[in-house]
């Protein structure tokens, strides 16, 4: 069995991201679970590193259980959102407890815009490598919502064959650079 902890960076009831996050989960090879992590968290702030509430504590649970991570992103003034970040702060922290050390890494997002989320993909890759995370270069998926998903969010005919390979890849990479 591969562990797939998926990270939303998307608080929106109708987030589209969360649309395409459950869409590829709809795909995924035989043996891969999925466990959506709640980034509904406080802000991080340091003086909690001694004592994490229950949200940040079970985000980084989820995160040390899980064989690899899959980011799901949307974009924000050509970066990744703030809730995403602030996920990434609780689990990256405190110093030297890092639950992303060393995980594999895969990142996804969708726009309604035909350049979807390149930009916060590549911003959200320089933080993921800096945190020592194993990212996934092929294939990307930045993506437009409305030529892969359809309003009721099944997958858009001509786009199953693109995502079930998409995240075939992602399984692969995960079970490939798992500690």
């Amino acid at each position: 069995m591969t562990k797939i902890a998926v990270l939303v960076g998307s608080l929106s009831k109708n987030s589209i991201n969360k649309k395409l996050a459950n869409a590829l989960e709809s795909v995924a090879p035989e043996g891969v679970e999925f466990t959506t992590v709640d980034v509904d968290l406080p802000l991080y702030n340091y003086d909690f590193d001694g004592a994490y509430s229950e949200g940040p504590a079970l985000l980084k649970q989820q995160i040390d259980e899980a064989d690899g991570v899959l980011f799901v992103t949307p974009e924000y003034n050509r970066s990744f959102s703030g809730v995403m970040k602030n996920a990434i702060d609780w689990g990256s922290r405190p110093w030297g407890k890092s639950s992303f050390n060393g995980k594999p890494a895969a990142i996804a997002g969708a726009s309604i815009g035909d350049l979807g989320t390149s930009q916060a993909q590549q911003a959200l890759r320089n933080v993921l490598l800096f945190l020592n995370m194993q990212v996934m270069g092929q294939p990307e998926a930045y993506l437009n919502i409305n030529k892969v998903l359809n309003e009721d969010g099944t997958i858009a005919q001509g786009s199953v064959d693109f995502l079930t390979e998409y995240i075939a890849a992602v399984a692969a990479h995960v079970e490939k650079n798992k500690a």
